[in-house]
C-alpha cells in the first residue's frame, strides 16, 4: 500500500478509535443523575424536619429523637451523612420537600387525603391517635358537643387541625384557633398551666411529656382509627430515593429495628398517678437544682450520663438526702454501709459523697457487663445488678438463654428475671430466691424518671435561650380557624 494511502488508512482508524471510545462518555455524559446517585456523589443525605421531642433534639449525647434516629439509620444503610434542615411549620415542610432544603421530609407527618394530593407518602413506620386533652379538675368532655364554645388549639396545617375541620362538616359550631409557632408539647403545657381549655396532640407526644405535665390528661380520640406516620417525598417521576426508603422501612418491620426504636423512645415512658407526677414535676424545680451540679461532677468523673444519676437518685430517695429505709441503707443514693465503706463513702448523708459513691458503685458494675451487651441494653443490665446484684443478673440470664430467648437483650431477661421468685426456677440457679420482679420495675422507673428529666432540661433551656418577642402567643392573640404568623427557618 502506498505511504500516503497507509497514513490516510492510519489517521481513519485513529479517528474511530478516538470516536468509539469517547461514545460510552458522551453517553455517561448525557445521563441525569437519578436522586438516589446524587446523594450518593454528595455523600450526604438531607432531610426536613422540625425540632421537638418526637422528632429530633438536641440531647445530653447529641442529637436525639424518634425520626432522627430512624433517618440516620436509613442514611448509614446507603453510606451516608445526615443532614437536618429545619423548617418551623408544617407548610414550610411540604413547600420545601424535594428542594434544594431536602430530599424528604422526617417530622412525624401523619398520611392524610388532603397532604397526598401534592406529596407522596412511604409506607408507615408508626401509627398514633389524634387525643383531645383537657385539664384535671375541670369537667372532663365526652363528646364533640361537649367542645362548642370552647378555646382548642391546634398547630397550624397540622393532620389535626384537618381533622377538625372535617369534624367541623358535621358540627358547624365546633371553633378553633391555629398557631404555627408551637410544638405539641407547649400545647400540653398550656392545657396543665389552664391557658387554653383544650388541645389536640398525637398520642406518641403525649406518651413522652404526660409525666412533665401531669394536669393535662386524655379526654378522648378525636381520630375514627390510628392515623398512619411515614416519610414525605415530592410527586415526581424519580423513584430511585423513595424505593430505598421504602425497602428500607419495610426491612425495618421485619427485622424488628422498628420495634426497637419504639421501645427506646417510647417504651420506657410509663404514666405515673396524678399524684405521683405533681409531685415529680414539682421536686423537678424545688430540689433537683440544688444537686445538680454534683450530679453534673459526678458524671463527668466516672463518664456517666448525670441525668442517669438524677433519676436513679430520685428512685432512691425522692432527692432527699436524709432518706432512710427500714433496712439501714441512707442517703441520696441509698447506700448500704458495706457499699459505702467499698466506694470510700465516710458519711453517707452527705449528699456529695453519697452521688459520687454512687456514680462510682454504678460505673464498676456498668464496666462489669459483658462486652457483647452494648447500647442502652447495657445501660439498663448495670441498673438491673445495682439493685438486685450481679450474681441474680447473671442467673436471670442464665434462665432466659436456656429456655431459647437472647441473655444480651433486656427486653428478654426482664420477662425472665420474675421466675427468680418461684421455686422450681430458683432452686437450679447458682444464687437462689431473688425478688425478681423488682429490678424490672427498678429499670422501669428509672427510665421514666430520665425521660421526664431531659424533657425537663430541654424546657429550662428553651426558655432560657426564649426572647421576648419569642413570648408563646396567647389564643385570644392568635388568628382564628388556621391563619399563620411569617415563618423563619434554620439549617443544622
Amino acid at each position: 500500500m502506498p505511504h500516503s494511502k497507509l497514513s490516510l488508512y492510519c489517521l481513519r482508524s485513529l479517528v474511530a478509535m478516538i470516536i468509539l471510545g469517547g461514545l460510552p462518555l458522551m453517553l455517561t455524559a448525557s445521563h441525569t443523575p437519578t436522586v438516589l446517585e446524587q446523594v450518593q456523589q454528595q455523600g450526604e443525605l438531607t432531610i426536613i424536619s422540625r425540632n421537638g421531642p418526637t422528632t429530633y433534639y438536641e440531647g445530653n449525647q447529641g442529637l436525639d429523637g424518634y425520626e432522627y434516629s430512624l433517618a440516620k439509620a436509613f442514611a448509614d444503610s446507603l453510606g451516608l451523612k445526615l443532614k437536618i434542615t429545619e423548617e418551623e411549620s408544617y407548610s414550610g415542610i411540604f413547600d420545601s420537600v424535594g428542594s434544594h432544603r431536602g430530599q424528604f421530609a422526617a417530622a412525624g407527618l401523619s398520611i392524610t387525603d388532603e397532604r397526598s394530593n401534592t406529596i407522596r407518602f412511604t409506607e408507615p413506620y408508626m401509627e398514633v391517635n389524634q387525643e383531645l386533652l383537657y385539664r384535671t379538675g375541670s369537667k372532663r368532655p365526652t363528646n364533640i358537643e361537649d367542645l362548642y364554645n370552647k378555646s382548642i388549639l391546634v398547630i397550624s396545617n397540622s393532620a389535626q387541625a384537618a381533622r377538625l375541620r372535617k369534624l367541623q362538616q358535621k358540627h358547624p359550631q365546633l371553633r378553633w384557633h391555629e398557631q404555627s409557632d408551637l410544638e405539641m408539647i407547649d400545647l400540653m403545657e398550656m392545657v396543665h398551666t389552664g391557658t387554653i381549655d383544650f388541645a389536640v396532640i398525637d398520642s406518641n407526644a403525649f406518651a413522652l411529656s404526660r409525666n412533665l405535665y401531669p394536669r393535662a390528661q386524655r379526654a378522648f380520640s378525636i381520630s375514627e382509627q390510628p392515623m398512619p406516620l411515614a416519610w414525605a417525598f415530592p410527586l415526581d417521576s424519580d423513584n430511585s430515593l423513595f424505593d430505598k426508603a421504602n425497602e428500607f422501612i419495610r426491612q425495618a418491620k421485619r427485622n424488628g429495628k422498628l420495634a426497637k426504636l419504639e421501645n427506646t423512645h417510647y417504651g420506657q415512658v410509663v404514666a405515673m398517678d396524678t399524684g405521683s407526677a405533681t409531685t415529680f414535676a414539682r421536686r423537678l424545680d424545688t430540689r433537683l437544682p440544688r444537686w445538680q451540679e454534683n450530679l453534673i461532677v459526678a458524671g463527668e468523673e466516672f463518664d456517666l450520663d448525670w441525668q442517669l444519676l438524677a433519676a436513679m437518685s430520685y428512685q432512691e430517695s425522692h432527692w432527699d438526702e436524709h432518706a432512710r429505709s427500714h433496712t439501714g441503707v441512707r442517703g441520696l443514693m441509698m447506700l448500704t454501709k458495706t457499699t459505702a465503706k467499698e466506694m470510700g463513702v465516710t458519711n453517707r448523708l452527705d449528699p456529695e459523697q453519697s452521688i459520687k459513691g454512687g456514680a462510682k458503685y454504678f460505673r464498676k458494675i456498668f464496666d462489669r457487663i459483658p462486652q457483647d451487651i452494648q447500647g442502652p441494653d447495657r445501660t439498663w443490665f448495670a441498673l438491673a445488678a445495682y439493685n438486685i446484684g450481679y450474681g441474680h443478673l447473671e442467673d436471670a440470664r442464665v434462665l432466659t438463654e436456656k429456655m431459647g430467648r437472647d441473655p444480651d437483650k433486656w427486653i428478654d431477661v426482664s420477662e425472665h428475671l420474675p421466675l427468680l421468685a418461684k421455686r422450681k426456677h430458683y432452686r437450679t440457679t447458682k444464687h437462689g430466691y431473688a425478688r425478681g420482679w423488682e429490678p424490672v420495675a427498678y429499670v422501669q422507673n428509672i427510665r421514666n424518671f430520665y425521660s421526664t428529666i431531659a424533657w425537663h432540661q430541654q424546657v429550662q433551656q428553651r426558655r432560657l435561650a426564649s426572647t421576648k418577642n419569642d413570648a408563646v402567643i396567647t389564643p385570644t392573640e392568635a388568628s382564628f380557624e388556621g391563619s399563620e404568623e411569617q415563618e423563619t427557618t434554620s439549617t443544622l
